[in-house]
């Protein structure tokens, strides 16, 4: 295969990248048919050497400033550079990427990690960034609330002991406390939605390669934390019965491709826990899938809120887990042909 980079094509405005607009579909559209005549881009289906690139949660509630849940990093401006090279990196390699897939993080008001899930023994929900440890719902200082049950479908019992189970769960597995968010990514929502950047550059790369982009449903589950789009935290419940499964189509991406780049937010987070859970499944499956996996670094950035919280030590650290597992971390900014382990 010929390894060549695309120029950017012109209607791609880097300064826009945090802002939230309408795309142009039809514009684009025709703009895309004429950018694949002109630069003899091919059909997706003719690649011999296929590359799939996995978007992790590339939503206005973590990247856009002033969401919910906006992923700056150190810098400030994190997630904002992380998608403006994202998207370059799109453009550049509209003649290679095969396919792209993009999870989105998918909640409604009635979930385990929002704060009407819990209250306290005066009936008080817990603030946005509280942590609930297993000893707290031991203790009786976390609890959950009765008038849910209902609506979940069991008794008020079942649901302090789901609470109970959870939270040891979390704790045996290594996991993050239960941390309770701010209300982010609703369906139906804005904040639920992809960066208009990126789901314009998406829709371009659709149009160029007619190819169909995949979208990944996850964390819509009320009973469980779901980070990683292999998997949500807690699969069973007190019972041991089945509340929620893996996505087991998405391991098979590895081996449907020869390259699988991933990006998105937030590193130490949603990234993090979905290249976690993709190792821990290779590893039982076939360890030579890892040499596929490559993490494009520079378009990923860490939760850090100023006074409060910095996960960007802990980011660090997975990533380098992950390299001495054998992935690659590369820079969306080298050429594709120059990564280890890929020849022209």
């Amino acid at each position: 295969m010929l390894f060549s980079e695309l120029p950017i094509p012109p209607h791609f405005n880097p300064e826009r990248v945090d802002q939230i607009w309408k795309v142009p579909y039809q514009e684009r559209m025709e703009e895309a048919l004429e950018w694949a005549k002109r630069y003899q881009i091919r059909s997706a289906i003719e690649d011999d050497f296929k590359i799939g690139l996995i978007l992790v949660d590339v939503q206005n509630t973590f990247c856009i400033p002033d969401f919910e849940l906006y992923v700056g990093g150190r810098s400030g401006t994190g997630a904002i550079d992380d998608n403006r090279r994202l998207c370059e990196f799109i453009y550049r390699n509209l003649g290679l990427i095969t396919e792209i897939s993009a999870t989105m993080d998918t909640h409604t008001p009635i979930q385990i990690f929002y704060a009407l899930f819990l209250v306290d023994g005066k009936g008080n929900h817990p603030d946005p960034l509280t942590s609930v440890t297993m000893e707290d719902v031991q203790s009786g200082r976390w609890r959950f609330n009765p008038p849910l049950a209902g609506s979940l479908g069991f008794d008020v019992k079942t649901g302090q002991k789901h609470l109970q189970h959870y939270t040891a769960k979390l704790k045996a597995r290594g996991k993050y406390d239960l941390t309770i968010w701010p209300y982010h990514a609703m369906l139906g929502g804005i904040g639920h939605a992809l960066v208009s950047s990126v789901e314009e550059a998406i829709f371009f790369h659709s149009i160029a390669r007619y190819s169909r982009p995949d979208f990944i449903i996850k964390g819509d589950n009320p009973l469980t934390e779901h980070y990683s789009a292999v998997g949500p935290e807690v699969l069973d419940g007190p019972d041991g019965t089945s509340i929620a499964q893996k996505n087991v189509k998405f391991i098979e991406k590895l081996r449907q491709f020869a390259v699988v780049a991933i990006a998105g937010q937030a590193k130490s987070h949603c990234l993090a826990w979905t290249i976690n859970d993709l190792l821990d499944d290779i590893q039982t499956q076939d360890k030579s899938l890892v040499q596929k996996v490559y993490l494009l670094e520079d378009c990923t950035s860490a939760v850090v809120m100023p006074g409060m919280v910095d996960y960007t030590d802990q980011a660090d650290a997975a990533f380098q887990r992950f390299a001495d597992a054998g992935m690659h971390i590369v820079s969306s900014t080298d050429p594709v042909e120059s990564w280890p382990g890929i020849r022209g």
